[in-house]
């Protein structure tokens, strides 16, 4: 990658070790011979590991505070994150790779597989592994790129406005996109412009010969694009710069086409469709061929708990999508499983979305409009018990069961007395309920 001198010079410090850096790591469970240790803040102070991380082949560390350690080459620093960034920002100058940043309320994950599956067709190609898309994750994923790497695509999340400035500053997109604004830590951003507005910040250090791909059927991001000097292209179902009309939809596939072209991807719901949209358009900027693209989409291999179909014992098939929900999110699955056919019943486990602010109690009960096809729903969470008032005011026929978010060990036993091979489940919510627990549970002996 380059040498431990080489680091020290990037902040001014002279330093007699010409080895190389191997890696660098900010967990020291993951340092091996020969790499940087940055020690991080946390539930615990990094510098508190770097004995760790000496035993473990560590050469070098960032470090901010006094005392430093011996049998290592240190590196003082103001700040180790600010100091991994800027090494991070030094290695993408070095290596010059194409930049693809995607960022959204919902899909950012998917959409990233996507666009990584399609151009690793044609080029070289990293992307954000699993879910490193903040201020750590990204420079992280940046100092992870094999040295050939001719293209990286980076997944940006963000909690608060600046989030990404700070994250598009570092990467310095050539192409961005936004899968579509939702409402995702709206608690903190106080509502769904002020949302867009963060999203826009993805275009803060855009090339100015960039590109920025946008949902053509989101309002709020219309006149935030106005005035700028990079290309814009948008995407939609039936609309838009870059359009797909679906063909079939099934629960393991979905075939649409786009200028007369047929495409399939191995995922379920139009809004799946849209994110195969913006990989597609970053496919076509690159000058990847049609025939390159199709063969990407239709042989992505997705990150895990995003719309995965998984077996249980039984043959009962699930649907797990419980890395993350949102309102916007969780309707549109909810709508798409309930069109699938089905031989048995059709049910869902469906626990609190996290981060809604005021409004979530109006958010959760929101989602009576999307479980009407629904044989019955099991929910899990204080906010989910908003929704089950509604549908009582509703006078719905949908039978529910409600658990507390303590009690997923009876959720899990219920299911399996109740389930039947016929049967289909879908499982939604934020990350924080745990229903990955569920999911593993419920799945455990056919893995």
């Amino acid at each position: 990658m380059f040498t431990v001198k080489e680091v020290a010079q990037l902040f001014g410090l002279e330093v007699e070790d010409s080895r190389i850096v191997t890696s660098v790591e900010f967990d020291s469970r993951k340092v091996v011979a020969g790499s940087l240790f940055v020690p991080l803040a946390g539930a615990r102070d990094g510098h508190t590991f770097i004995n760790q991380a000496i035993a473990s082949g560590a050469i070098a560390t960032f470090w901010s505070v006094q005392d430093q350690p011996e049998d290592i080459t240190v590196i003082q620093v103001t700040d180790c994150l600010e100091a991994m960034q800027k090494l991070a920002t030094y290695y993408r100058e070095l290596l010059a790779p194409k930049v693809v940043a995607i960022t959204g309320s919902n899909g950012k994950t998917t959409t990233k597989d996507l666009t990584a599956s399609v151009l690793s067709q044609a080029f070289r190609t990293y992307k954000t592994q699993g879910n490193y898309n903040n201020e750590i994750g990204l420079p992280y994923t940046i100092l992870h790129m094999p040295k050939d790497t001719k293209v990286v695509v980076l997944e940006m999340g963000m909690d608060h406005a600046g989030d990404l400035t700070t994250l598009s500053t570092i990467a310095r997109p050539d192409i961005a996109a936004i899968t579509m604004i939702g409402e995702a830590h709206i608690e903190n951003l106080g509502s769904r412009a002020k949302i867009a507005q963060g999203k826009m910040e993805i275009a803060t250090a855009l090339a100015a010969d960039g590109c920025l791909i946008i949902p053509c059927d989101e309002p709020l991001l219309a006149p935030l694009v106005q005035g700028m000097t990079q290309q814009v292209v948008t995407f939609g179902i039936d609309a838009g710069d870059v359009a797909a009309h679906i063909l079939e939809e099934h629960a393991e596939q979905t075939v649409f086409s786009v200028k007369e072209q047929d495409y399939r991807i191995p995922l379920l719901g139009t809004y799946n469709v849209k994110n195969a949209l913006i990989a597609y358009s970053i496919g076509e900027k690159f000058g990847v061929t049609p025939e390159q693209i199709a063969n990407g989409l239709k042989n992505v291999q997705v990150t895990k708990n995003r719309t995965q179909w998984l077996e249980m014992e039984n043959g009962t098939r699930l649907l797990s999508d419980v890395y993350n929900a949102n309102p916007t999110a969780m309707g549109l699955v909810l709508d798409s499983f309930g069109k699938l056919p089905v031989q048995g019943r059709r049910f869902a486990v469906l626990a609190d979305m996290l981060e809604l602010g005021p409004e979530s109690s109006v958010m959760h009960a929101a989602m009576a409009d999307h479980v009407q096809n629904y044989d019955g729903l099991f929910l899990v969470g204080e906010q989910m018990d908003y929704l089950a008032k509604e549908l009582a005011a509703r006078d719905s026929d949908v039978p529910l069961e409600l658990y507390d978010a303590n009690e997923l060990a009876a959720l899990i036993e219920d299911l399996k007395q109740l389930l039947q091979p016929a049967d289909m489940l879908l499982l939604k919510g934020s990350n924080g309920m745990k229903l990955n627990q569920v999911v593993d549970a419920l799945t455990s002996e056919t893995e």
